[in-house]
């Protein structure tokens, strides 16, 4: 049976909150008038329609989102985005991570990691009466969630028949509504350009979420297709794609105060979680993540030190986890004497008590509101007992599960294989494979293993996997040291370090699984038995939460109606778009006003010469100089560097193309500010800002200090 969104529900915000929401783009036509007047000069319908301008020219990286900015497949993206590329690319010899990269041509232009890709959206269509019809929607438990599996297989097979295509069904409202989303799969990407690390990550962790921020963070794809105009793997004979849309660099100057909109696929937030789950990430999952993953940072700096391949193999994985544990801990700070937990707590009490004043919406939804909190509970403790053992385990272990989970689903028909091991699943798989000799370290996989084994171990037998165990020839109440000779031992004993050996396990048969005497094969088969009781396990608890929480969010839908309140979806990595206007912040959190541009004075004012603040000589020469071409602002007597606007975003918009009145390319969003990190699970209209690098900032760097004049004219921007 399908679930419609009231109308009500789509009513605009009000415009004390004109910055709040992450609005699917079928929302937009109603909320056109609040556009209007915060200042859009576009027509908002034209906001919603996906393969049109400015829609058409915004793509997603699978992680973040990027832009079209030329007619011949130029992708601007911001520099983190592209990270793992430049890395990829990168030896000791020759430092693209340190000096930066700039093809002089078209066929100097390097392919990106393995499995990049760039995502054109070209449909959404919504399918909740297919996913969730009468039969599926009454069941329960592990049978509700492979129905809705199944479906949602059927569908994107459907959909995937031509194989250009990349589609996939995404949930909303706590799987209450169900989309079907097309897009078109680039898979020959390659890397244009991108600033050296001092440029796109000038301030490094020390600046992460912090104002005043002076980084350029951006950097430069290619799309390529076929001969044929159709999506190819990477050939020398593959031809730039032609987009349907680019977009345009402004042709008026940023104020502050001007209209600025995002478009981009935000990736999670947790808006709408109840208060029982607000309560468990801040007292537990989060303190214990942020826990380990400053102990793998602390670990990886001890074993990379003075081993530059290793730094340049871990890089990205470092990256990723400064980044992670500085966002939790401007959470927790944000949280901590806060009444965000008294308030979810209230807001669910209010709403259990609209819910059993009316017999008729009790007997509808009064059982799934009492059920999801003892569920949510059941699996809140399973989730505390396997914490430690979730929190790091061997590289190699996890390669050779993945391998020999692929070759028993093998063995099945496609259509009913696990999602990631389906023939749709097969390149990405061993491109990922193929990429790990980059991005793996051995010394360092094992001092980390070793570390949180050994925590895992030190728990009381009885909470300990005894296949694990048996598997990996552990016994509880082993040191680190004891730890690190067993995977010593066993690293000694596989070949799955060496790329030709792993890739050549994708065809072997089950039976050739069994008879390996390589020491992580052999962990793998052993362990299956258990991997697949605990998925089993957990789906059957996913399944029944799903059912009473579905029902809770439409119980919290009909109950914002009645008042008509808005309540737009969490963000889930679909196309979204946001909007807000250039401010900064009176006082900021250092107790200064936070003005809202910086400029080129503050790279050099910040320059120390060493780790996070190595500003590149040819740039602090040409800023010293005043060498600032047409790019100056006469108000700031500079150049403008980073900007601060009341956008509403998260993690996957990095990469949104920041767009004016006119939806010409102003900037690229990279970041936000420590103390509204907490926006993910609670928005605040007065804190919140979003950090975005200025495009003139960019045009500056290219033309001036990098000498990028080729893709400066492909832009049309000399």
């Amino acid at each position: 049976m399908k679930r419609l969104i009231p109308a009500g529900l789509l009513l605009a915000i009000t415009a004390a909150h004109a910055a709040e929401g992450m609005w699917m783009p079928q929302q937009l036509p109603q909320i056109a008038k609040q556009l209007k007047s915060a200042g859009l000069k576009l027509d908002p319908s034209r906001l919603n329609q996906l393969t049109e301008f400015p829609m058409g020219a915004v793509v997603s990286l699978g992680g973040c989102t990027a832009s079209f900015v030329s007619p011949q497949g130029l992708v601007v993206t911001n520099h983190h985005c592209a990270y793992g590329s430049i890395q990829y690319n990168s030896t000791p010899q020759r430092d693209l991570l340190k000096n930066g990269f700039l093809a002089a041509d078209f066929k100097d232009e390097l392919p990106a990691a393995p499995g990049s890709r760039i995502f054109v959206t070209e449909e959404v269509k919504d399918v909740t009466a297919q996913v969730l019809d009468a039969k599926t929607a009454a069941l329960s438990g592990k049978a509700r969630v492979d129905a809705i599996e199944a479906k949602e297989k059927a569908l994107v097979a459907a959909c995937e028949q031509d194989k250009a295509y990349r589609c996939r069904v995404a949930g909303f409202y706590g799987g209450l509504q169900y989309q079907l989303i097309k897009q078109m799969q680039i898979r020959d990407v390659r890397l244009v350009h991108a600033p050296g690390d001092m440029v796109g990550r000038f301030g490094g962790d020390s600046d992460n979420w912090i104002w005043p921020r002076h980084t350029g963070d951006y950097s430069f794809y290619r799309a390529y297709v076929g001969p044929d105009g159709k999506p190819a793997d990477f050939s020398p004979n593959n031809k730039p794609y032609q987009p349907k849309h680019h977009l345009k660099l402004a042709s008026t100057p940023l104020n502050e105060g001007d209209f600025v909109m995002v478009t981009g696929y935000p990736g999670r937030t947790q808006r709408h979680r109840l208060p029982q789950e607000v309560d468990f990430a801040f007292s537990f999952s989060q303190p214990t993540g942020i826990q380990n993953m400053l102990t793998q940072l602390d670990l990886i700096k001890q074993e990379t030190s003075g081993r530059r391949e290793a730094e340049i193999a871990l890089a990205g994985s470092v990256a990723g986890l400064g980044n992670a544990s500085k966002n939790m801990q401007g959470q927790m700070a944000s949280y901590a004497g806060s009444d965000i937990l008294a308030r979810k707590r209230k807001a669910f009490e209010d709403l259990k008590n609209w819910v059993n004043s009316d017999p008729a919406r009790r007997a509808k939804y009064g059982a799934d509101l009492a059920a999801v909190e003892s569920l949510l509970a059941e699996r809140q403790t399973l989730a505390r007992t396997e914490s430690s053992l979730r929190a790091y385990s061997p590289r190699l272990l996890g390669t050779a599960r993945g391998l020999y989970q692929n070759a028993q689903q093998r063995l099945l028909p496609d259509a009913q294989r696990k999602p990631g091991y389906q023939e749709r699943d097969a390149l990405r798989l061993r491109q990922g494979l193929e990429s790990q000799d980059r991005r793996y370290d051995a010394q360092t996989d094992i001092r980390l293993a070793s570390h949180f084994y050994a925590k895992y171990l030190a728990q009381p037998a009885e909470q300990l996997s005894q296949p694990l165990l048996k598997a990996m020839g552990l016994k509880a109440g082993m040191d680190e040291a004891a730890v690190k000779a067993r995977l010593l031992e066993l690293q000694a004993a596989t070949q799955l370090s060496d790329k030709a050996s792993r890739l050549a396990w994708l065809d072997r048969s089950v039976a050739d699984f069994a008879a390996s005497k390589d020491a992580y094969i052999a962990a793998a088969v052993a362990l299956y038995e258990e991997d697949e009781r605990i998925e089993k396990r957990d789906k059957e608890m996913e399944g029944r939460i799903d059912q009473a929480y579905a029902n809770t969010m439409a119980a919290l839908m009909a109950f914002k109606a009645s008042k008509g309140e808005a309540l737009y979806p969490d963000a889930n990595g679909t196309l979204r778009v946001s909007y807000g206007h250039v401010q900064g912040r009176k006082p900021g959190t250092d107790g200064n006003d936070w003005l809202a541009f910086t400029t080129l004075r503050g790279i050099t004012a910040k320059h120390t010469g060493t780790g996070d603040f190595d500003a590149p000589e040819v740039q602090r020469k040409a800023i010293e100089a005043r060498q600032f071409d047409k790019y100056a602002v006469k108000s700031l007597d500079s150049v403008p560097v980073n900007f601060l606007a009341t956008l509403d975003t998260t993690g996957g918009n990095s990469g949104s193309p920041v767009l004016n009145s006119r939806a010409e390319l102003v900037g690229l969003l990279f970041d936000g500010t420590l103390d509204a990190v907490i926006s993910n699970w609670d928005f605040n209209t007065q804190m919140t800002r979003s950090i975005c690098m200025d495009a003139r900032y960019m045009l500056w760097q290219m033309k001036v200090v990098d000498k990028a004049d080729r893709l400066l004219k492909e832009m049309n921007a000399l």
